[in-house]
């Protein structure tokens, strides 16, 4: 009875983040969260653009909380938005911009539409980014495009990887994409820093002094002798 209970419990859960994702549609919304405590079902939603999900006055936030009360049953749901700070390292959001440029222009420019991704990417300083396009792009069978810059961890642990899906409908039909960032800030542990050495001239000692000021003092004695022997055969010379 537990594990039936437990499955119906994250049906309702998934149920009720596709009906916030379609009611607000495509691109903005990053991830969802719902967290149950004893007041009530606590909904957070992460997302770049906050303005457009609260809307005016809220109307947005109170239409859908009312939804979810007559739909789902929900007693006192909860929506709370939390604004994502990086949005250029935010994979959801860069695969939903990908998905809603090539419905709105069509695949023929997926390529374009894939290099300025990647430009944009290399410009806020990621360490690596990979784009993986698959479906009908310009061709009458479905294939997939691979597009990449930098750093990317494929095997072990792969935190450091920020991954995200989604899915553009165009007319010749649908395109899968695939979107894997590693952000600026990832901690990478066989990563090969490179640290420049400042060298400090250090103090010399009273010896080094002395005896730096001894053999200059031989030097110039010696100087003075070669200069002496010189004149002398220059003068033996000039007397012959």
């Amino acid at each position: 009875m537990m594990e039936k209970k437990f499955i119906e419990t994250k049906k309702k859960e998934f149920a009720i983040k596709e009906f916030i994702r379609e009611s607000l549609g495509k691109g903005k919304i990053s991830d969802l969260k719902i967290e149950r405590t004893p007041v009530g079902e606590r909904i957070i939603i992460y997302t770049c653009k906050p303005g457009l999900i609260i809307g005016r006055r809220g109307e947005v936030i109170q239409e859908i909380t009312s939804t979810l009360k007559r739909k789902f049953g929900l007693e006192n749901p909860r929506l709370e938005i939390a604004e994502i700070e990086r949005p250029e390292f935010d994979a959801q959001s860069v695969a939903d911009q990908i998905a809603l440029t090539l419905e709105r222009f069509g695949p023929a420019s997926f390529k374009i539409v894939a290099y300025k991704m990647l430009e944009m990417l290399k410009s806020a300083k990621a360490l690596g980014a990979e784009i993986v396009l698959g479906g009908k792009l310009p061709s009458e069978k479905a294939r997939s495009w691979r597009f990449a810059f930098g750093y990317m961890k494929k095997t072990g642990e792969t935190d450091i990887v920020k991954s995200a899906k989604a899915t553009a409908h165009t007319k010749p039909g649908s395109v899968g994409i695939k979107v894997s960032i590693v952000p600026k800030d990832a901690i990478i542990p066989d990563r090969i820093v490179e640290v420049k050495l400042i060298e400090e001239e250090l103090p010399i000692k009273e010896e080094k002094i002395e005896e730096k000021a001894q053999e200059v003092k031989e030097e110039k004695i010696e100087n003075k002798k070669e200069r002496k022997t010189r004149k002398k055969k220059n003068g033996d010379t000039k007397k012959t």
